[in-house]
């Protein structure tokens, strides 16, 4: 049986369904991603085919570089995702999972642009890049 995790935005403008296990998350410490989830951003890689998304004309997608968009409801204001455009994945927000994800934490990554005004103080040593 596959397991099914769902989510949404603040407003629930933005939905998503997950039919798989979810990988274990990181949290990334970047400047472009602190700055577009207000802290740092931690995340869960879906396979494409994996997911439904349902609102999508409430998504906004913010292209971040060549490579990369992120997605955020246009009601609310919620981040909801990562987009790698050449990956056959992309990263969902742990924050927008509306039912338990049972994951726990993997790693930190870009811990070298990390905010000052937060420790890394769970124990998982943070990848520079």
């Amino acid at each position: 049986m596959v397991p099914i995790k769902t989510g949404s935005c603040a407003s629930g403008a933005v939905s998503f369904t997950v039919k798989a296990e979810l990988k274990a998350p990181d949290a990334c410490h970047c400047i472009q991603c602190r700055k577009h989830s207000g802290h740092y951003f931690v995340s869960t890689d879906v396979q494409r085919s994996a997911i439904e998304i349902a609102g999508q004309d409430k998504l906004t997608w913010h292209q971040a570089s060549a490579k990369v968009r992120r997605g955020f409801c246009s009601i609310c204001g919620a981040s909801l995702f990562f987009d790698p455009l050449a990956a056959d994945w992309i990263g969902v927000a742990m924050s927008a999972f509306d039912t338990p994800t049972l994951t726990h934490l993997e790693k930190h990554i870009f811990g070298a642009e990390k905010g000052d005004y937060y420790p890394i103080s769970d124990g998982l040593q943070p990848n520079p890049r």
